[in-house]
């Protein structure tokens, strides 16, 4: 099973933390652009973002309808 966060380069990275962190998730979004799939996402955020920046995060959008 390949990562396809691995491919990523840093510029990609940077966008798909920085489309996570808008109002609503699109996940289908970075499917999409990126091929990862939403706990690809997260994993790949929590790996890169501080952890209190990570939680911040998930506690906002957690629970939240698009």
């Amino acid at each position: 099973m390949s990562n396809p966060a691995a491919a990523l380069s840093e510029s990609d990275i940077s966008r798909v933390v920085e489309m996570a962190w808008e109002d609503r998730p699109p996940f289908e979004v970075l499917e999409a652009t990126f091929g990862l799939s939403e706990p690809e996402t997260i994993t790949l955020m929590r790996r890169t973002m501080k952890p209190r920046s990570f939680r911040l995060l998930r506690t906002r959008v957690t629970g939240r309808s698009t």
